[in-house]
């Protein structure tokens, strides 16, 4: 039975930058991803997501990453990483859906249907997008229109002439209504008043932010996103929709009907469609074998290691859920392995 340094779950942005510095330390490893092509979470984005709408990407350690563009970002990304797997050799092994990691004996073994492996460390990278989050609300599997949530978002086309209820109050929310509104009429509901960022984001706030998100997870509550302190923004290919009323929020529905949503004071509105900005979280299930959580909910982390198992390490959560974080991340990953790994052969010397 071959025993590995470490396993690394998922090849998006935290994933590969792992494999990276793993290599880098010479540990030896294999990473596990779902997908069928590389890509990450990229490839399944939407087609009228271009580049010049992701806010800019953080190269992978070692490499130059693509540039503002109007090209579709799910085709260049997939593109950037399938050859950055090729030119650093990286060990990757598609698809695998990992169902659970278990400790058999002291060793990490990582079960995939009927394959696995055995490590003596885990990196999970698994990140947010296969675990798309839509809450509950009364009423909500009577509805007869389309219920849609960002994941499976097919384009502005799709909703022309449909009255379309967006609900979320994140960064997402705010794009989609951008091209949305345009070619149909729109509502937007969100559960709090947004916050209108009005100053400039620069490194400096956005490190403040950083910081907010890393404390939670510090104290092992569950993440939040960085959006959530950072406040939101419109940008230019935002204006026509903001002209068109689309961001003047109202506060959620207290119920979904048939045919519409009603509303605290008992007024009904009429929707076709419904879709959920409502964002994701954490695909963390197959840990669970692990016992990771804390009574808070969350799995409380230092640095990037697993306060309850340093053995176990986790980028793409919290924090470094970003292009920018996943690279430090996977740095700090990598470096917590070896130093698990160096503990574990002092203390059998």
């Amino acid at each position: 039975m071959e025993i590995l340094d470490a396993v690394v779950i998922g090849a998006g942005q935290a994933g590969l930058s792992s494999a990276f510095h793993l290599a880098r330390l010479g540990l030896s490893h294999v990473v596990l991803d779902a997908d069928a092509a590389p890509g990450g979470a990229w490839q399944h984005r939407w087609d009228s997501l271009a580049m010049h709408d992701v806010h800019g990407i953080a190269a992978l350690p070692g490499s130059t990453a693509p540039g503002d563009s109007e090209l579709r970002a799910n085709t260049v990304l997939p593109s950037y990483f399938s050859a950055y797997e090729r030119e650093h050799a990286i060990p990757v092994v598609r698809p695998v859906a990992v169902d659970r990691v278990e400790d058999e004996g002291g060793l990490l073994v990582t079960h995939a249907g009927d394959r696995s492996w055995t490590s003596r460390a885990l990196v999970n990278a698994t990140g947010t997008w296969s675990h798309p989050f839509v809450p509950h609300y009364p009423g909500i599997t009577t509805f007869r229109g389309e219920q849609l949530h960002t994941a499976d978002y097919p384009g502005p086309e799709h909703f022309r002439g449909r009255r379309t209820l967006v609900v979320g109050g994140g960064a997402s929310a705010v794009q989609l209504l951008g091209e949305i509104a345009p070619v149909t009429d729109t509502l937007w509901v969100t559960r709090r008043p947004p916050v209108w960022r009005t100053d400039d984001f620069t490194p400096e706030v956005g490190r403040a932010a950083v910081a907010l998100v890393e404390d939670r997870v510090r104290r092992g509550l569950p993440p939040a996103s960085v959006v959530s302190v950072t406040g939101l923004a419109l940008r230019e290919q935002e204006r026509e929709a903001s002209l068109l009323g689309a961001y003047e929020r109202r506060a959620m529905f207290v119920a979904i009907e048939s045919h519409g949503v009603r509303w605290a004071d008992g007024s009904t509105s009429p929707v076709d469609v419904i879709l959920w900005a409502t964002g994701f979280r954490p695909a963390v299930g197959h840990l669970a074998p692990l016992r990771l959580r804390s009574p808070h909910g969350g799995i409380q982390l230092d640095g990037t290691t697993a306060v309850v198992d340093p053995r176990v390490q986790l980028v793409g959560y919290g924090p470094s859920a970003s292009t920018i974080g996943a690279n430090r991340a996977g740095r700090t990953a990598a470096r917590g392995v070896a130093a698990w790994l160096d503990d574990e052969a002092a203390a059998t010397a």
